[in-house]
């Protein structure tokens, strides 16, 4: 039998709760709209989204999708944010393409770029992964998270007080050697362009120390770790950087397989940083995928898939829910996104 048809059924008689709506209002601190990501919402009736939304108990959504130019991000306000304005934000970003034609010019063109995003309405910085792993200057030199020519866009995203949501790493296993050990041999069989084994990539702890001495570098601007601070597989180490940092923030998007098995420890690190957290799914709009996530985050369910596909798409491991207290929930749901985004 191939692996890919192995469907094994659990013999556990456990409890299945059905989570149809949050304790709290929710906002949706990391997600798209756009393709790839978002199923293409920017090209369907904005009804069929909030409707949608209020079914999910989604009060306020963040579209990381505005990109950097003003087509794109135009079009993300007009469609989205204009005629909703309490229900979206949406983030601008950078295009690392100029910097091999512009040189040394290019991180303060960047800069200036962030404060028009802003004045044509984009209202936070989104920071996508190729930034350690792809991005390269004039020289075709690979540049690192925490390169120094880079001030001056993160000191305008602090001048400018947009929050900063920064994803500079994927999960451990996509650096490791794809063999018999990877537990994400599958996924990345899937998505062979999601392997970053070292070398000719950097270390993955060379791209997360760079973020911490970034974040460090920068005190009086905001970021968000995405995808809870790309180290989901260490809480004690993104602990550490909550710390150290009282100006870094993570969102658990996209995290739940990680979180779920261990719940424990997971638990115990909500708890402990409740005041850090934000809740984010990086599912596009998915009633189904809001559940579960409801679920994890409110019941004490053991032993349950944490994704609605039929074998689990990060790894092959079920969850186990963290049953957190009202307080905490509250604050991961919706009170943390309002002290840091002003939603």
């Amino acid at each position: 039998m191939l692996l890919e048809n192995f469907r094994p059924q659990s013999k556990l008689v456990t409890e299945a709760t059905v989570v149809k709506a949050p304790r709290f209002p929710v906002v949706d601190a990391h997600n798209h709209l756009a393709e790839p990501f978002g199923g293409g919402w920017d090209h369907q009736p904005i009804q069929e989204l909030l409707d949608l939304l209020d079914a999910a108990g989604v009060s306020h959504y963040v579209d990381l999708d505005g990109g950097w130019g003003e087509e794109i991000l135009d079009g993300h306000l007009d469609h989205f944010k204009n005629p909703a304005p309490d229900r979206f934000q949406v983030f601008g970003g950078v295009d690392w393409s100029k910097w091999s034609e512009m040189g040394d010019a290019f991180p303060d063109w960047a800069a200036k770029r962030l404060r028009a995003q802003k004045e044509r309405g984009a209202q936070g910085l989104k920071i996508w992964k190729p930034l350690g792993l792809h991005v390269k200057d004039q020289g075709s030199k690979l540049v690192d998270v925490d390169d120094e020519r880079l001030i001056p866009i993160w000191e305008m995203a602090g001048e400018l007080k947009l929050p900063v949501l920064i994803h500079v790493a994927d999960p451990v296993a996509f650096f490791d050697p794809v063999d018999e050990t990877n537990e994400r041999w599958e996924e990345i069989g899937e998505h062979p362009d999601w392997t970053f084994t070292s070398p000719p990539f950097p270390p993955f702890m060379h791209i997360l120390n760079g973020l911490r001495n970034l974040i460090q570098r920068h005190p009086n601007t905001t970021f968000i770790g995405a995808h809870v601070g790309c180290y989901a597989e260490n809480l004690g180490w993104v602990g550490g950087m909550l710390d150290e940092c009282p100006n870094y923030y993570i969102d658990i998007s996209a995290r739940l397989g990680e979180l779920g098995r261990q719940p424990y420890t997971a638990r115990r690190f909500f708890l402990q940083y409740q005041d850090r957290i934000l809740f984010g799914s990086d599912m596009s709009p998915d009633l189904d995928a809001y559940r579960l996530y409801y679920r994890f985050l409110e019941t004490d369910d053991e032993y349950f898939n944490y994704n609605t596909s039929e074998v689990p798409a990060q790894g092959r491991w079920y969850v186990y829910g963290m049953y957190l207290p009202d307080d905490v929930l509250k604050k991961v749901y919706r009170d943390n996104a309002v002290k840091v985004l002003g939603v």
